[in-house]
């Protein structure tokens, strides 16, 4: 597997766990825990994980619950007027959540490749607007976080 791919599967890792922390109520080591052992690189209630890049799994875990309050108002900021995060389905603010720290806080990532892959995660589960939703609100997110990356001219 190439580290896009293990990337990939550590970003849908994630999302699933910090969806399964809301719902559940569980903390961020007994997440990361149950998810290493018993989903990544395996298929569950016939929903098959993907191998992941472990290293890169436990940062965005980790980083979207240290930095959840400056991730949640940058999304709430973000989203259209009268729409609060707390008003989107639970997997769509796994996604954004997940978006908005890795675009904040992992730079060695290209904004558009962070884009890119959370809207291949949102056709995971979805096949509606919420896909649209995702790239609108993360490229928003890009923009600001990544003016940089968009004000120089494309390779």
């Amino acid at each position: 597997m190439s580290r896009a791919e293990m990337r990939r599967g550590a970003r849908l890792s994630a999302v699933q766990a910090l969806y399964e922390m809301e719902i559940g109520g569980r903390g961020v080591t007994e997440a990361m825990a149950e998810f290493e052992a018993f989903w990544i690189g395996k298929e569950v209630e016939e929903i098959e994980l993907p191998k992941a890049e472990i290293a890169f799994f436990r940062d965005l875990l980790g980083g979207v619950v240290r930095e959840q309050l400056l991730v949640d108002r940058t999304v709430d900021r973000l989203l259209a007027e009268g729409w609060p995060l707390k008003r989107v389905e639970a997997v769509v603010r796994a996604i954004f959540r997940a978006g908005a720290y890795e675009l904040a806080f992992r730079k060695d990532v290209p904004a558009r490749a962070v884009i890119s892959e959370y809207v291949a995660v949102a056709r995971a589960f979805y096949e509606g607007e919420e896909i649209g939703m995702v790239n609108a609100v993360l490229d928003k997110m890009a923009r600001e976080f990544r003016a940089d990356e968009f004000d120089a001219p494309a390779a």
